[in-house]
């Protein structure tokens, strides 16, 4: 050891100097000389150098057991992404660390039992614990057999052989395992460990190995689960089989049933509870719920192809066991796993077993899969034959509970099922009262009109409670009423407790297509309900008027006049001609009034329709008909808008009536100079004459007819201190140049129609002859 001296006189430069001795600079660089050919040692094993590290080993100056820093590439055995109802697969790979290692560690890692042998006789640590384990952990690890052996003899501790044994679970090195094992240092919980650890990995050949070694299968260790669905990640205290079961290894459960493991182990794994008195479920999370065996843990964590429920099913567990009231077909519809539920079914276990409660026992898988939403499960159930319409409780039907829960897919399969729809639960309600109550009855429609349409009518017991015809016609489903009007015993016009029938629900629900579809499949519009509705009326006081209109127009076209529909009053007020002329070349009255009074060219004279008014004018309509209420079609025409071409129309032809029914007037001679007597003036309609007289001079052709007097006749008429715009006046001018005036008893009004009438008695005639 090195001494440091306090000489007295050593000062230099007004500075104290304490002088070191010689031989502390002499241990200081041996030190570092030492040190470096440790690293040098530690970097020529990591490389593979024997030969430089045979020099370093015999020139002495290096460390055995000096941990150096070096780039390490260790073997990992790691899990891949995990897979839905499938063990993960497993990849081996090398890893590049920076790590403090040993050369001892480091040689047994790349196996070099020769450089082992020399390390350990240099002085080697066996049990030199470094960053990343023993030796023997390195061995394992990489499965170096040979260098495991001579490690075990050369005195490796119980640490460094448990540490090992694991490891060579953990990484599928069997061999490795045994050789640790048989050091008889490992502990029996560490072998358990190591067994329940290689089961979770799939590793088969580990596994018997361990058993065959003394561990022990049934024991429990705590060791790290993973699952996809269920979702599972975390540290479980469980047995091997377990850890098999959940990580999905099909050839492990195979081995540990074989080796006898015991049936009655439970483990706290799953992840649902429920309330025995009232059977609710809680979804607590996994390794929350009540412990269970095997075969329960296998229903939860299913394995895809099924192989690990069907071993255990066939190695002594019993499908029909119960759990807290429940059995293995419960805990599968719970659970959500058709695979399961398949497996089971297949097994022959009861499909119709009931939830064992402490108030009772009437739910039943098929209630279950409807209330929780499981089509698959659900259309299993079914085809294994199981009572759709059986009842839980509160006398609830699985049809009523998938529509509670709103599970559209689960009740479109139980009506195509056959599932009675009327049926009524304790409380009175029905599947379709339930949805329309939990504010689900556009999602109860969906399914039910799909089932319709798909060519399946729904069953009911009670066409009171529900009829397909009935909720077709209100949901106005085209596509599904056609499918119903298509079945032979299909009663278009059944009418419920208050006397509606389809076609009235479609009208009074504004449902056009499904009306239309009823109409020209036969549905009596006269029917009338309890408070004397009838579809024609619902339809007419509905904001689609026009639209159910349009429809009874179509099939009055089409078919014929249905009973209680104005049909040519319909066509009148909506413009259409063809349609009008159509009806009214048919034989349809052109002046029947409607339930109102109105005619059809009424109806056309209020809507402006003045074609339509020419139209039924020449079928013979009347202009002066009046309705209770003293409406004509003139007054309706005028009250419709400041002008309406209609007004002219009928204007004319009450015109052309008056001239030529005639009239008694009052004639003016000599152009106003004369004194003015009464005649009876009209036209003749086929020779286009005015008369008023027996005399030719009084039988005259008219080339106009105009309101008022002329220049001439007021001038002659204020000479004579007479009125010269006196009501009713109107004058014609003859085809030889006279002009008579005439004055009608009716004043203004009736003056125009006497013109309006010569005018169109005079076109006709002058365009009969033009034509000739």
């Amino acid at each position: 050891m090195a001494v440091l001296l306090r000489p007295a006189a050593a000062i230099a430069g007004g500075r104290q100097v304490w002088p070191v001795a010689e031989d502390h600079h002499r241990q200081l660089r041996d030190e570092a000389e030492a040190e470096a050919a440790s690293q040098r040692l530690v970097e020529a094993v990591a490389r593979g150098d024997a030969r430089e590290a045979g020099e370093l080993l015999a020139s002495g100056r290096a460390d055995v057991n000096y941990a150096g820093v070096v780039w390490l590439k260790a073997r990992r055995v790691a899990e891949a992404a995990l897979r839905d109802g499938a063990a993960a697969e497993l990849r081996a790979a090398h890893e590049e660390i920076r790590a403090d290692v040993s050369p001892l560690f480091l040689a047994a890692g790349n196996g070099d039992a020769a450089l082992v042998r020399a390390l350990l006789a240099k002085g080697a640590d066996v049990n030199g614990k470094v960053f990343r384990g023993y030796p023997a952990t390195a061995a394992a690890r990489e499965g170096r057999a040979e260098v495991a052996a001579l490690l075990v003899r050369a005195g490796a501790s119980q640490p460094a052989c448990e540490e090992a044994v694991v490891e060579a679970a953990l990484q599928g090195q069997a061999a490795l395992a045994v050789i640790f094992m048989g050091s008889d240092l490992v502990r029996p919980r560490v072998a358990v460990h190591a067994l329940v650890s290689a089961a979770a990995r799939g590793f088969v050949d580990v596994v018997d190995s361990l058993i065959k070694c003394g561990a022990d299968p049934n024991a429990t260790s705590r060791v790290l689960l993973r699952s996809l669905k269920p979702s599972l990640h975390a540290n479980v205290d469980c047995t091997a089989l377990f850890a098999a079961i959940v990580s999905r290894q099909i050839a492990v459960v195979r081995q540990l049933l074989q080796a006898g493991v015991k049936r009655d182990t439970k483990v706290r794994l799953g992840a649902w509870s429920w309330d025995t008195a009232t059977g609710e479920e809680l979804r607590v999370g996994a390794g929350l719920a009540d412990p269970y065996d095997a075969v329960w843990c296998a229903v939860e964590y299913y394995e895809s192809t099924g192989a690990i429920l069907r071993m255990l099913l066939q190695n002594g567990y019993s499908s029909g066991a119960t759990h807290l009231g429940r059995n293995l077909l419960h805990h599968a519809v719970l659970c959500g796993s058709a695979g399961a539920v398949q497996t089971l079914l297949a097994s022959g276990v009861d499909h119709e077993v009931a939830v064992k409660t402490s108030r009772s026992s009437r739910s039943r898988p098929v209630h279950m899969a409807a209330r929780l939403g499981q089509p698959e499960i659900l259309e299993m159930l079914i085809g294994k034959g199981c009572d759709v319409n059986a009842r839980a409780e509160g006398g609830d039907v699985a049809a009523i509970l998938a529509a509670r829960h709103k599970r559209e897919d689960c009740l479109r399969i139980l009506v195509s099922a056959g599932a009675d729809v009327a049926l009524l639960n304790s409380a009175g309600e029905s599947a379709a009262s339930v949805a329309c109550s939990g504010g689900w009855k556009a999602g109860f429609e969906r399914a039910v009109l799909g089932v319709i349409r798909s060519g399946t009518i729904p069953r009911s017991s009670d066409r009171n409670v529900f009829s397909p015809m009935m909720f077709t016609a209100r949901c106005g489903d085209a596509a599904a009423m056609e499918v119903l009007l298509a079945q032979p015993d299909v009663d278009v016009d059944e009418q419920d407790v208050d006397g509606c029938s389809p076609i009235m629900a479609a009208a009074k629900e504004g449902n056009v297509d499904a009306f239309r579809a009823l109409v020209f499949a036969g549905a009596n519009v006269k029917l009338s309900n309890k408070r004397g509705e009838t579809a024609i009326g619902l339809a007419q006081q509905s904001k689609k008027r026009d639209l159910f209109e349009q429809v009874m127009l179509e099939f009055a076209l089409e078919k014929g006049m249905p009973g209680g529909f104005y049909a040519l009053h319909c066509a009148s007020r909506r413009g259409d001609t063809a349609a009008v002329r159509h009806l009214a070349s048919a034989g349809c009255d052109v002046n029947i009034p409607d339930g109102d009074g109105y005619t059809p060219l009424m109806l056309a004279a209020r809507k402006g329709h003045a074609a339509v008014c020419e139209l039924l004018i020449s079928y013979g309509a009347r202009c002066d008909t009046r309705t209770p209420r003293g409406e004509t079609a003139l007054s309706l025409a005028r009250a419709t808008a400041a002008f309406n071409k209609a007004e002219d129309v009928i204007m004319d032809e009450l015109g052309r009536q008056l001239v030529l029914g005639g009239a008694h007037v009052k004639k003016h001679t000599k152009c106003g100079r004369g004194k003015p007597h009464g005649k009876s003036l009209r036209m003749v309609a086929a020779a286009g004459v005015l008369r008023w007289g027996g005399s030719g001079r009084r039988n005259v052709v008219c080339r106009e007819a105009e309101l008022g007097g002329s220049s001439a006749f007021q001038l002659h008429r204020q000479r004579r201190g007479c009125d010269a715009y006196e009501p009713g006046l109107f004058r014609v001018a003859t085809a030889t140049g006279r002009e008579v005036h005439f004055v009608c008893q009716g004043g203004e009004e009736e003056a125009e129609l006497w013109v309006r009438g010569i005018r169109a008695v005079t076109r006709a005639v002058y365009g009969k002859r033009g034509k000739e």
